[in-house]
Protein backbone atom coordinates (compact mmCIF):
# COMPACT_ATOMS: atom_id res chain seq x y z
CA UNK A 1 0.00 0.00 0.00
CA UNK A 2 1.39 3.28 -1.24
CA UNK A 3 1.88 5.94 1.81
CA UNK A 4 1.71 8.44 -0.59
CA UNK A 5 -0.21 8.93 -3.65
CA UNK A 6 -0.53 11.46 -6.46
CA UNK A 7 -2.28 11.64 -9.52
CA UNK A 8 -2.33 14.46 -12.07
CA UNK A 9 -1.38 17.14 -9.44
CA UNK A 10 -1.45 20.62 -10.85
CA UNK A 11 -0.81 24.03 -9.11
CA UNK A 12 -1.06 27.29 -11.02
CA UNK A 13 -0.78 30.82 -9.84
CA UNK A 14 -2.30 34.13 -11.20
CA UNK A 15 0.78 36.84 -11.52
CA UNK A 16 1.05 40.44 -12.06
CA UNK A 17 2.12 40.99 -15.85
CA UNK A 18 3.72 44.31 -15.65
CA UNK A 19 6.15 45.72 -17.98
CA UNK A 20 9.44 47.43 -16.22
CA UNK A 21 9.60 51.26 -15.13
CA UNK A 22 7.42 54.15 -13.74
CA UNK A 23 5.39 54.04 -17.51
CA UNK A 24 5.00 50.47 -16.74
CA UNK A 25 3.96 50.66 -13.18
CA UNK A 26 1.31 53.49 -13.98
CA UNK A 27 -0.22 51.65 -16.73
CA UNK A 28 -0.03 48.66 -14.74
CA UNK A 29 -2.10 50.83 -11.64
CA UNK A 30 -4.62 51.72 -14.55
CA UNK A 31 -5.02 48.71 -15.97
CA UNK A 32 -4.04 46.15 -14.17
CA UNK A 33 -2.87 42.46 -16.03
CA UNK A 34 -2.18 39.23 -14.94
CA UNK A 35 -0.59 36.09 -16.27
CA UNK A 36 -1.37 32.55 -15.34
CA UNK A 37 2.25 30.41 -13.96
CA UNK A 38 1.79 26.51 -13.54
CA UNK A 39 4.39 25.73 -10.95
CA UNK A 40 3.35 22.20 -10.98
CA UNK A 41 2.00 20.80 -14.18
CA UNK A 42 0.48 17.24 -14.11
CA UNK A 43 2.79 15.05 -12.41
CA UNK A 44 1.73 11.12 -10.85
CA UNK A 45 3.64 9.30 -8.56
CA UNK A 46 3.24 6.72 -5.36
CA UNK A 47 6.03 6.43 -2.60
CA UNK A 48 5.91 3.46 -0.42
CA UNK A 49 5.95 3.13 3.18
CA UNK A 50 9.27 3.36 4.39
CA UNK A 51 11.51 4.43 1.51
CA UNK A 52 13.28 7.43 0.93
CA UNK A 53 13.02 9.58 -2.34
CA UNK A 54 15.03 12.01 -3.65
CA UNK A 55 13.51 15.36 -5.00
CA UNK A 56 15.56 16.56 -7.31
CA UNK A 57 15.57 19.42 -10.35
CA UNK A 58 16.70 23.07 -10.42
CA UNK A 59 15.78 26.20 -8.49
CA UNK A 60 11.81 26.82 -9.72
CA UNK A 61 11.54 23.30 -10.67
CA UNK A 62 8.18 23.01 -8.51
CA UNK A 63 9.52 20.65 -5.62
CA UNK A 64 8.67 22.77 -2.88
CA UNK A 65 5.21 24.07 -4.46
CA UNK A 66 4.74 19.98 -4.43
CA UNK A 67 5.69 19.50 -0.81
CA UNK A 68 3.96 22.17 0.43
CA UNK A 69 0.62 20.84 -1.56
CA UNK A 70 1.38 17.16 0.13
CA UNK A 71 1.76 18.87 3.44
CA UNK A 72 -1.71 20.81 3.04
CA UNK A 73 0.04 24.51 3.36
CA UNK A 74 -1.19 24.91 -0.08
CA UNK A 75 -4.08 24.14 -2.17
CA UNK A 76 -3.44 22.29 -5.57
CA UNK A 77 -5.29 23.56 -8.88
CA UNK A 78 -6.18 20.42 -9.96
CA UNK A 79 -5.72 16.38 -9.30
CA UNK A 80 -5.70 14.07 -6.43
CA UNK A 81 -3.28 13.46 -3.54
CA UNK A 82 -3.60 11.33 -0.49
CA UNK A 83 -0.91 11.25 2.30
CA UNK A 84 -1.13 8.44 4.91
CA UNK A 85 -5.11 7.52 3.73
CA UNK A 86 -5.73 11.29 4.55
CA UNK A 87 -6.44 14.68 1.99
CA UNK A 88 -4.08 16.88 3.33
CA UNK A 89 -6.63 19.51 2.46
CA UNK A 90 -8.36 18.82 5.72
CA UNK A 91 -4.91 19.40 8.26
CA UNK A 92 -6.64 16.44 10.27
CA UNK A 93 -5.27 16.12 13.52
CA UNK A 94 -4.12 12.45 12.74
CA UNK A 95 -2.50 13.41 9.73
CA UNK A 96 -0.81 16.03 11.61
CA UNK A 97 1.16 14.16 13.81
CA UNK A 98 1.91 11.61 11.53
CA UNK A 99 3.54 14.48 9.10
CA UNK A 100 7.11 16.92 9.74
CA UNK A 101 8.22 19.32 6.72
CA UNK A 102 11.45 20.52 7.44
CA UNK A 103 13.40 23.68 5.60
CA UNK A 104 17.05 24.24 5.20
CA UNK A 105 16.13 28.12 5.11
CA UNK A 106 13.52 28.07 7.89
CA UNK A 107 13.64 28.16 11.41
CA UNK A 108 10.85 26.96 14.16
CA UNK A 109 12.99 27.42 17.11
CA UNK A 110 12.86 30.47 19.38
CA UNK A 111 16.08 32.87 18.76
CA UNK A 112 17.06 33.91 22.24
CA UNK A 113 16.05 30.90 24.19
CA UNK A 114 17.81 27.50 24.31
CA UNK A 115 16.64 24.95 21.81
CA UNK A 116 14.88 22.93 24.74
CA UNK A 117 12.63 25.50 25.60
CA UNK A 118 11.04 25.12 22.18
CA UNK A 119 11.25 21.36 22.43
CA UNK A 120 9.25 21.36 25.09
CA UNK A 121 6.50 23.62 23.27
CA UNK A 122 6.57 21.51 20.91
CA UNK A 123 5.93 18.69 23.19
CA UNK A 124 3.32 20.00 24.67
CA UNK A 125 1.09 20.74 20.98
CA UNK A 126 1.60 17.27 20.64
CA UNK A 127 0.26 16.41 24.00
CA UNK A 128 3.35 14.65 25.47
CA UNK A 129 3.36 13.58 29.01
CA UNK A 130 6.55 14.94 30.84
CA UNK A 131 8.09 12.05 30.45
CA UNK A 132 7.81 10.83 26.90
CA UNK A 133 9.49 14.16 26.38
CA UNK A 134 12.24 13.53 28.36
CA UNK A 135 12.99 9.98 27.01
CA UNK A 136 12.27 11.11 23.03
CA UNK A 137 14.50 13.81 23.41
CA UNK A 138 17.37 12.40 24.71
CA UNK A 139 16.83 9.63 22.36
CA UNK A 140 17.02 11.61 19.63
CA UNK A 141 19.79 14.12 21.11
CA UNK A 142 21.89 11.15 21.34
CA UNK A 143 21.19 10.30 17.20
CA UNK A 144 22.19 13.92 16.68
CA UNK A 145 25.04 13.78 19.08
CA UNK A 146 23.39 17.02 20.98
CA UNK A 147 24.47 17.50 24.64
CA UNK A 148 25.49 20.98 26.03
CA UNK A 149 24.02 22.70 23.00
CA UNK A 150 20.42 22.15 23.75
CA UNK A 151 20.78 24.18 26.86
CA UNK A 152 22.40 27.41 24.76
CA UNK A 153 20.59 30.36 23.73
CA UNK A 154 20.03 29.36 19.37
CA UNK A 155 21.38 32.35 18.48
CA UNK A 156 24.65 30.82 20.08
CA UNK A 157 24.68 28.11 18.38
CA UNK A 158 26.48 27.10 14.95
CA UNK A 159 25.15 26.67 11.85
CA UNK A 160 25.09 22.93 11.95
CA UNK A 161 24.22 22.61 15.89
CA UNK A 162 21.35 24.82 14.52
CA UNK A 163 19.78 22.18 12.02
CA UNK A 164 20.63 19.22 14.51
CA UNK A 165 18.39 20.68 17.09
CA UNK A 166 15.44 22.09 14.89
CA UNK A 167 15.63 18.33 13.32
CA UNK A 168 14.85 17.52 16.93
CA UNK A 169 12.15 19.37 17.48
CA UNK A 170 10.84 18.32 14.42
CA UNK A 171 11.21 14.59 15.21
CA UNK A 172 9.60 14.72 18.66
CA UNK A 173 6.11 13.50 17.98
CA UNK A 174 7.61 10.94 16.20
CA UNK A 175 6.47 11.28 12.17
CA UNK A 176 5.93 8.63 10.06
CA UNK A 177 6.31 11.07 7.03
CA UNK A 178 9.14 13.51 6.69
CA UNK A 179 9.26 16.13 4.18
CA UNK A 180 12.93 17.56 4.15
CA UNK A 181 13.36 20.95 1.80
CA UNK A 182 17.30 21.44 2.00
CA UNK A 183 18.36 20.39 5.15
CA UNK A 184 22.27 20.72 4.80
CA UNK A 185 21.78 23.98 3.29
CA UNK A 186 24.69 25.87 4.20
CA UNK A 187 26.28 23.22 5.86
CA UNK A 188 29.92 22.22 6.39
CA UNK A 189 30.87 18.78 5.22
CA UNK A 190 31.18 17.27 8.52
CA UNK A 191 28.33 18.37 9.28
CA UNK A 192 26.22 17.44 6.35
CA UNK A 193 27.52 13.74 7.07
CA UNK A 194 26.13 14.05 10.56
CA UNK A 195 22.67 14.77 9.05
CA UNK A 196 22.84 12.26 6.33
CA UNK A 197 23.91 9.72 8.71
CA UNK A 198 20.91 10.47 11.71
CA UNK A 199 18.28 10.59 9.15
CA UNK A 200 19.47 7.38 7.67
CA UNK A 201 19.51 6.04 11.17
CA UNK A 202 15.80 7.51 11.29
CA UNK A 203 14.41 5.60 8.43
CA UNK A 204 16.34 2.19 9.99
CA UNK A 205 15.06 2.57 13.07
CA UNK A 206 11.40 3.80 13.01
CA UNK A 207 10.48 2.84 9.12
CA UNK A 208 9.70 6.36 8.18
CA UNK A 209 9.02 7.64 4.92
CA UNK A 210 10.87 10.54 3.54
CA UNK A 211 10.86 12.62 0.80
CA UNK A 212 14.26 14.64 0.42
CA UNK A 213 14.84 17.98 -1.74
CA UNK A 214 19.04 19.21 -1.73
CA UNK A 215 21.22 20.61 -4.31
CA UNK A 216 23.77 19.01 -2.46
CA UNK A 217 23.48 15.65 -4.54
CA UNK A 218 25.62 13.93 -2.20
CA UNK A 219 22.56 13.79 -0.07
CA UNK A 220 20.35 12.43 -2.34
CA UNK A 221 23.16 9.74 -3.58
CA UNK A 222 23.78 8.66 -0.17
CA UNK A 223 20.50 8.39 1.67
CA UNK A 224 18.06 7.58 -1.96
CA UNK A 225 17.95 4.56 -4.36
CA UNK A 226 14.93 6.49 -6.21
CA UNK A 227 14.47 10.34 -7.22
CA UNK A 228 12.07 12.00 -8.83
CA UNK A 229 13.68 14.00 -11.54
CA UNK A 230 11.38 17.45 -12.22
CA UNK A 231 11.82 20.34 -14.30
CA UNK A 232 9.41 23.36 -14.82
CA UNK A 233 6.72 21.51 -12.89
CA UNK A 234 6.57 18.83 -15.17
CA UNK A 235 8.08 14.90 -13.85
CA UNK A 236 10.43 13.92 -16.13
CA UNK A 237 12.16 10.86 -14.41
CA UNK A 238 10.88 8.51 -11.37
CA UNK A 239 12.91 5.74 -10.84
CA UNK A 240 16.19 4.28 -9.54
CA UNK A 241 18.79 6.66 -9.81
CA UNK A 242 21.13 4.50 -10.98
CA UNK A 243 18.70 4.13 -13.87
CA UNK A 244 19.05 7.76 -14.70
CA UNK A 245 22.81 7.59 -14.18
CA UNK A 246 22.72 5.30 -16.43
CA UNK A 247 20.30 7.03 -19.05
CA UNK A 248 22.16 9.83 -18.85
CA UNK A 249 25.28 8.78 -19.52
CA UNK A 250 25.62 5.34 -21.19
CA UNK A 251 29.62 5.47 -21.01
CA UNK A 252 31.91 4.98 -18.19
CA UNK A 253 34.40 7.57 -17.48
CA UNK A 254 38.41 5.11 -17.31
CA UNK A 255 41.34 7.20 -16.25
CA UNK A 256 44.74 5.69 -17.08
CA UNK A 257 48.08 6.68 -16.03
CA UNK A 258 50.56 4.62 -18.05
CA UNK A 259 54.44 3.56 -17.55
CA UNK A 260 55.23 5.08 -20.88
CA UNK A 261 53.58 7.13 -23.62
CA UNK A 262 51.75 5.57 -26.29
CA UNK A 263 50.33 6.57 -29.77
CA UNK A 264 46.85 8.17 -29.15
CA UNK A 265 45.42 6.48 -32.00
CA UNK A 266 45.81 2.41 -30.80
CA UNK A 267 44.31 4.47 -27.30
CA UNK A 268 41.44 5.56 -29.30
CA UNK A 269 40.31 1.68 -30.55
CA UNK A 270 39.37 1.24 -26.59
CA UNK A 271 36.79 4.75 -26.79
CA UNK A 272 36.37 7.81 -27.26
CA UNK A 273 39.89 9.92 -26.12
CA UNK A 274 38.39 12.91 -24.00
CA UNK A 275 42.11 13.61 -22.40
CA UNK A 276 45.57 13.06 -23.34
CA UNK A 277 48.75 13.88 -21.81
CA UNK A 278 52.02 12.32 -22.11
CA UNK A 279 51.29 9.30 -19.76
CA UNK A 280 47.62 9.79 -18.50
CA UNK A 281 45.05 9.13 -20.83
CA UNK A 282 41.13 9.35 -20.00
CA UNK A 283 38.77 7.15 -22.20
CA UNK A 284 34.63 6.97 -22.34
CA UNK A 285 33.70 3.46 -22.90
CA UNK A 286 30.32 2.26 -23.25
CA UNK A 287 29.01 0.39 -20.25
CA UNK A 288 28.24 -2.32 -22.22
CA UNK A 289 31.76 -2.79 -23.30
CA UNK A 290 33.66 -1.98 -20.39
CA UNK A 291 34.45 -5.69 -19.39
CA UNK A 292 35.61 -6.74 -22.79
CA UNK A 293 38.05 -3.14 -23.27
CA UNK A 294 39.26 -3.09 -20.01
CA UNK A 295 40.38 -6.58 -20.26
CA UNK A 296 42.29 -5.85 -23.38
CA UNK A 297 43.85 -2.70 -22.29
CA UNK A 298 45.47 -4.18 -19.48
CA UNK A 299 46.99 -6.96 -21.60
CA UNK A 300 48.22 -5.11 -24.40
CA UNK A 301 49.39 -1.27 -22.52
CA UNK A 302 52.08 -1.30 -19.37
CA UNK A 303 49.58 0.44 -17.45
CA UNK A 304 50.69 1.67 -14.20
CA UNK A 305 47.26 2.67 -12.47
CA UNK A 306 43.69 2.63 -13.95
CA UNK A 307 40.14 4.29 -12.58
CA UNK A 308 36.46 3.83 -13.65
CA UNK A 309 34.60 6.48 -12.14
CA UNK A 310 30.60 7.66 -13.23
CA UNK A 311 30.78 11.43 -14.64
CA UNK A 312 29.83 13.51 -11.55
CA UNK A 313 25.58 13.52 -11.15
CA UNK A 314 25.11 16.74 -10.63
CA UNK A 315 27.15 17.65 -14.60
CA UNK A 316 24.82 14.94 -15.96
CA UNK A 317 21.65 15.89 -14.71
CA UNK A 318 22.41 19.75 -15.24
CA UNK A 319 23.12 18.80 -18.89
CA UNK A 320 19.73 17.32 -19.31
CA UNK A 321 18.02 20.37 -17.52
CA UNK A 322 20.58 23.37 -19.35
Amino acid sequence: MSKIEVRALSKSYRVAAKKPGIAGTVNHFIYRRTKEVLAVDNINFKIAKGEMVGFIGSNGAGKTTTLKMLCGLIHPSGGYLRVAGFSPLTRDKKFLRQITFVMGQKQQLIWDLPPLDSIKVNAAIYGLSEKECSNRTYELASMLDLGDELYRPVRKLSLGERMKAELLAALLHRPSILFLDEPTLGLDINAQVRVRQFLSNYNRKYGATIILTSHYMADITSLCRRVLLIDKGRLLFDGLLQDLIQKLSPSRSVIIELNSPQPIEQLSEYGEVVEYDKNFVRLLIPRNDLTSKISSLLIKFPIKDLEITDPPIEQLIGRLLS
